[in-house]
């Protein structure tokens, strides 16, 4: 019996994913091959993070908190104007992405981007950390990154193979289960759960990149991490919650800062 539910489980496992490239590798060389659930499509999970998106906005519009800052709004909706085209070198489908971009006032530092390009900045980490226009570009474009690599969904799939292989087993055992919320789910890998080493590192990598063709300083990303940092001596801030930082990746950021130069400096020429 034992046996024929390790078979079956496997089964499960195999038959629930399929592997994907979701981005173009870039000039960073960001080319793993992912993993994902064959029932859950980047069309459902951006659907589902539009609805999540919305509640967000909903609580922040009623709570008084969204965009209140008009200059502050302009200026992170004239950073992301300038990185989204940009996304076209990742994958060219994301220059229809309904992307929405937004400044909440929270002290938190906290920033996100959902599938689909919904993207959110916190004002704490504007003012806590005296951002400059590059580092919050990096900030942004790390978010972006994440949308583009399809994070969200890889870890959803996780989850949902996870929820395949129990319900394998609890069918052979003759137990029930119960279903997660799309919207729920994209809200938690969103908010909750923290992000890979992996997934970090290739967000850090293509967000690099963005920022260089946008013509900010890629250099910045380094700068941008050592505040984040100090910032988490005092008090962890929300941010790293879910983004972890360590030493080790601002090691990896200045060791691909060269290779994005030239296109950081293509982009400033006249």
């Amino acid at each position: 019996m034992l046996k024929k539910l390790l078979i079956l489980l496997m089964v499960a496992t195999l038959t629930a994913c399929q592997t994907v490239n979701t981005t173009s590798s870039g000039r960073v060389g960001v080319n793993r091959t992912q993993w994902m659930f064959s029932g859950l499509s980047e069309r459902q999970v951006q659907a589902s993070a539009a609805t999540a998106y919305r509640e967000e906005i909903a609580k922040a519009q009623q709570q008084g908190v969204l965009n209140k800052d008009k200059k502050q709004y302009v200026r992170i909706k004239s950073i992301a104007n300038r990185l989204i085209p940009h996304t076209v070198v990742f994958r060219p489908d994301a220059l229809s992405w309904a992307w929405e971009v937004n400044v909440q006032n929270n002290d938190q530092l906290n920033a996100y981007c959902m599938p689909g390009g919904k993207i959110m900045v916190y004002s704490g980490i504007i003012q806590k950390l005296n951002l400059s226009d590059d580092e919050l570009a990096a900030v942004m474009g790390h978010e972006i990154a994440h949308a583009l690599r399809e994070h969200a969904r890889e870890r959803m799939s996780e989850q949902m193979a996870e929820q395949t292989i129990v319900g394998v087993g609890a069918a052979a055992l003759g137990l029930s289960g119960e279903s997660t919320s799309l919207v729920g789910m994209v809200a938690n890998v969103t908010f909750g759960l923290p992000h890979s080493r992996t997934h970090e590192r290739e967000a850090d990598l293509i967000g690099l990149e963005l920022m260089a063709r946008a013509g900010y300083n890629p250099n910045a990303a380094v700068n941008l991490w050592r505040k984040m940092g100090e910032a988490a001596m005092s008090s962890p801030p929300e941010f790293l919650s879910t983004h972890p930082s360590s030493s080790s990746r601002i090691r990896d950021l200045r060791l691909n800062v060269p290779r994005v130069m030239p296109l950081y400096r293509s982009a400033k020429k006249p």
